[in-house]
């Protein structure tokens, strides 16, 4: 199983995309800087997330909310 994320920081005012396999993990990972990006907007607060049977299809859908680059989209 594999996980689509949108993370957002009050701190920023920023939305995060992203995949992976271990969302628990990786939002921990996120929490303590463990990523230079997101390390400037600690906390990150969950605010969304889609479940696929792969990888791949979790990094497709990604691809295809980054690629509409408006936050409208993603605060519907």
């Amino acid at each position: 199983m594999a996980t689509l994320y949108i993370l957002f920081s009050e701190k920023l005012n920023k939305y995060y995309v992203g995949a992976c396999t271990n969302l628990d993990r990786r939002l921990y990972e996120h929490n303590i800087g463990h990523s230079k990006f997101t390390s400037t907007g600690i906390p990150w607060i969950l605010v969304y997330q889609e479940t696929f049977d792969d990888l791949q299809a979790a990094k497709r859908r990604e691809l295809q909310i980054k690629k509409m680059k408006s936050r409208k989209n993603i605060e519907v």
